[in-house]
């Protein structure tokens, strides 16, 4: 048996012509397989419009466990290896070899390609998102049949997908924000308008114009919030005003606002009445099927057929049912030596001794598929604890280390590490901890690459390049060369 399969996924979705805004849009929806409708008619009451914002959160889902992105950060960083590959039988002759996957290849080795770059998609899909967020703006506030309130959470939730959108690319496309010292170099380009408007072909803004911009965007979602839930189905799953600030948070951190990201985490610390899952339920809570940890602020969670069935999930990276059915990727020894024996979080680790070719011989070896990612997971996008740890770094930066350390304490006592007793190398402990609580959940290459640090890669690495000196061009990917040569406007990123 192979690796988790990739079935194809019946979804509502946009078909919209296009790659990145340079090619002329579809006038049409497909509402199910082969029932397509005009974009003003699915969208010219708030019956179709809710149908297509539903379907438009089903996309983002798919964007985030979408692999390679959904390992990117994990992969760079040196969080997970590779498994062994699995034959169809035990006598295949590939059978327990170590290899790079096809769909890695480039970003892995640092040297993906503009002509073929193994995010391409992942580009495409994140414009066609904004260009659907933007038709749901075009068309809210003509919508005869909802009220001002109903179209201000229509827009909150519409713009907040844009604005994070926006965010995603930044971060695979964008050296960080402080690589220059007024963020004057090249961020990304920002659609504010759908293709059904006007077909455009814009330049990149800076950083600091993007942040800005997305900036503005989380603002003006958070001033149209109501408490108004528009769309059947876990509330969890959909952007509400908290988790909105919980997304502004992080992009202040990125920013190095540190004032504002103090501030905004704090509030959701203090405001939100989410809490912290305690220690007694951490490991249980993970475990469980279906459902996400208590703390969570907002999860893309799986979506389902008429039968109630899961389609692909993060299983197919990071799952393990048998020796014989298990995904991808497991931890790298580089992540499981970071933990004390007493530290929880080493529960959340299977175990399995999988046979692996070692000089031409098959040997059991032991690898570690963690428990985040089992039984119908969704996609982890916010969840409480994140928020303690952008105040204790905001903190850092304001000077504030004895707060900084009250907060990275605070994690590590519900994980029963030993804590913190001084300020020593406080920012080198703090993202530490960030890479013990949220690996796999596509946090450390990008704080690598903010904190201007270098990657060194060891465990399971195969690569020609296991390790980048900070600064590089290669903490950035490519953007696809057919996106180049549609729009002389959009200048390429350095070294590709």
């Amino acid at each position: 048996m192979k690796h988790f399969k990739h079935p194809n996924i019946l979804r509502f979705a946009f078909l919209l012509a296009f790659i990145f805004l340079m090619q002329s849009c579809s006038d049409f929806l497909e509402q199910e397989p082969g029932t397509k409708v005009s974009i003003t008619e699915q969208l010219e009451n708030k019956k179709g419009l809710l149908q297509a914002m539903s379907g438009l959160y089903g996309e983002l889902e798919e964007l985030m466990r979408f692999a390679p992105y959904a390992t990117y950060a994990d992969l760079q960083g040196g969080n997970i290896k590779f498994t062994p590959t699995i034959g169809a039988t035990s006598s295949s002759t590939n059978t327990g070899t170590i290899s790079i996957r096809d769909n890695t290849a480039g970003i892995y080795s640092f040297d993906d390609r503009a002509e073929e770059s193994n995010l391409a998609s992942f580009y495409a899909n994140s414009y066609g998102i904004i260009n659907q967020a933007n038709l749901l703006l075009e068309f809210t506030d003509a919508l005869p049949d909802a009220t001002i309130e109903e179209k201000n959470q229509i827009k909150a939730e519409a713009l907040t997908i844009r604005a994070y959108t926006h965010f995603l690319l930044s971060q695979v496309y964008s050296q960080n924000y402080g690589f220059t010292a007024d963020a004057s170099h090249l961020g990304i380009v920002y659609s504010k308008a759908s293709t059904n408007e006007k077909l455009t072909y814009p330049a990149r803004e800076t950083v600091a114009n993007t942040y800005t911009l997305i900036i503005n965007d989380i603002k003006t979602a958070l001033d149209l919030y109501t408490d108004n839930t528009l769309i059947s189905g876990p509330t969890y799953s959909y952007f509400n005003k908290v988790n909105t600030k919980a997304l502004l948070s992080r992009v202040y951190l990125y920013k190095k606002d540190w004032k504002n990201a103090y501030d905004t985490a704090n509030d959701i610390i203090s405001n939100s009445g989410v809490v912290l899952t305690v220690s007694e339920n951490y490991v249980a809570q993970w475990e469980q099927p279906d459902l996400p940890i208590s703390e969570i602020l907002l999860e893309f969670t799986v979506r389902r057929n008429n039968e109630g069935n899961a389609s692909l999930t993060m299983a197919s990276a990071y799952g393990y049912t048998t020796n014989s059915n298990y995904g991808y990727y497991s931890a790298s020894n580089d992540l499981i030596y970071l933990y004390e024996s007493n530290d929880i979080r080493k529960q959340l680790f299977l175990t399995k001794s999988i046979g692996t070719i070692v000089n031409l011989q098959l040997v059991p070896l032991n690898y570690n598929f963690t428990k985040k990612y089992q039984d119908n997971p969704g996609y982890v996008a916010f969840r409480l604890s994140e928020q303690y740890l952008i105040r204790a770094e905001a903190a850092i930066g304001l000077n504030n280390v004895d707060q900084a350390r009250t907060d990275i304490n605070t994690i590590r006592a519900r994980a029963k590490a030993t804590l913190l007793t001084d300020n020593s190398n406080i920012l080198e402990a703090l993202l530490l901890e960030r890479r013990k609580e949220f690996c796999f959940e596509g946090h450390l290459f990008f704080d690598i690459a903010r904190n201007k640090k270098d990657v060194s890669r060891n465990d399971g690495c195969i690569s020609s390049a296991c390790s980048v000196t900070y600064p590089s061009p290669k903490y950035i990917l490519p953007i696809p060369r057919s996106n180049i040569n549609l729009n002389t406007n959009l200048k390429q990123n350095e070294s590709y």
